[in-house]
């Protein structure tokens, strides 16, 4: 797997991982130095170059392993489906005629549709057209959160710790079908191991000005402790001075740092111990159409992503009806590749419809 520079900082290309490169990569591209050039604020440059552009920014998440060839013949649907709804096409006849007849009403209702889809805008489609991508089996491991990144997931399959439902299975390129579960080897999950030097309900250290502080609220919720330990103490005798010298020089001095629970559960829980990484709860979440199950390692694909009015299931930086997809998409169409022959459509990935 050549994914030795794939966070490279020149080119600032968000990928499918959990990296804190990659997250900050994504920062530079979403509000960083990076971000005008994303946006394309200033269009001084073409508009082949442009499209040729937001085609690389997308293709760099969505699959950049893939090769272009095989993306084009394999991956990319032949159109996008049509979001506009069919009675909204004829919305004005209709109207016109409701009202000649005298169905005010429905007239009235017709009317108020039209204004309610239109308020709600179309569904971004334009993000449907990696809908292939996610269907395929190393990334529906990377979505279920079982694997740091795509690159981990490709070799977690390899290495054959992923079941296809119940049966061994090593092909990456496999797309899934509605009703197929995967499951993965808990051993090749990472954030299920523990760290090195860490044991189940160890005591981690807090820093000396928060342990301070705590000992102080304690000392000011408790006024009367001091009370009662002066009257438990007993009546000093002569030389009570140099006696108390003495303890406390022998007294060893009480560190500034204490030992609290960490958060990992212990042994005899019933909770999941999770051990993830550092900057990793920006890619923490399940899409839609996954059924996962931590307790078994497991995840259930339950539908193809869909797209509604405001919102995309596809997962992905970049706005999902954004000038980006609308200029990738027109990159695709004027170059998708067409023919199969009986030769090429037995180099398919499988595909389990």
């Amino acid at each position: 797997m050549r994914d030795a520079k794939v966070y490279n900082f020149k080119r600032a290309l968000p990928r499918m991982s959990w990296h804190p490169h990659n997250l900050y990569n994504l920062w530079r591209r979403s509000f960083g130095p990076l971000q005008k050039i994303t946006d394309r604020v200033e269009y001084k440059e073409t508009l082949n170059w442009r499209r040729w552009t937001a085609k690389s920014l997308l293709r760099g998440y969505h699959g950049d392993y893939i090769n272009e060839k095989i993306f084009k013949r394999w991956y990319l649907p032949d159109n996008l489906p049509d979001v506009r709804p069919p009675a909204a096409l004829s919305v004005d006849a209709n109207a016109s005629l409701n009202k000649w007849a005298l169905k005010g009403n429905a007239a009235e209702m017709a009317v108020k549709r039209a204004e309610e889809e239109k308020r709600k805008g179309l569904a971004p489609v334009g993000s449907l057209m990696f809908s292939e991508v996610e269907r395929r089996i190393d990334v529906i491991i990377f979505r279920s959160c079982f694997a740091h990144s795509v690159y981990d997931a490709r070799r977690m399959i390899v290495h054959g710790n992923v079941l296809l439902n119940g049966k061994k299975h090593i092909n990456p390129n496999t797309r899934l079908a509605p009703g197929d579960m995967v499951s993965v080897d808990p051993a090749a999950i990472q954030f299920l191991k523990e760290r090195p030097g860490s044991e189940k309900g160890e005591l981690t250290e807090v820093d000396e000005d928060a342990s301070e502080i705590t000992a102080e609220a304690a000392e000011a919720e408790d006024p009367s402790q001091e009370a009662l330990e002066d009257s438990a103490a007993p009546e000093t005798v002569d030389g009570s001075d140099s006696l108390e010298a003495e303890a406390t020089a022998e007294k060893p001095k009480r560190s500034h740092s204490r030992k609290i629970p960490s958060a990992v559960p212990t042994v005899g829980s019933d909770l999941t111990p999770f051990y993830l990484p550092a900057y990793a709860s920006p890619f923490i979440f399940i899409p839609a159409y996954l059924e996962l199950s931590f307790a078994t390692c497991s995840v259930i694909y339950l539908r193809h992503p869909t797209a509604r009015p405001g919102y995309s299931e596809i997962p992905t930086p970049w706005d999902a009806d954004g000038e980006i997809v609308r200029l990738t998409w027109e990159w695709y169409s004027k170059r998708r590749m067409r023919i199969r022959s009986k030769s090429q459509l037995a180099r398919m990935p499988e595909n389990r419809q």
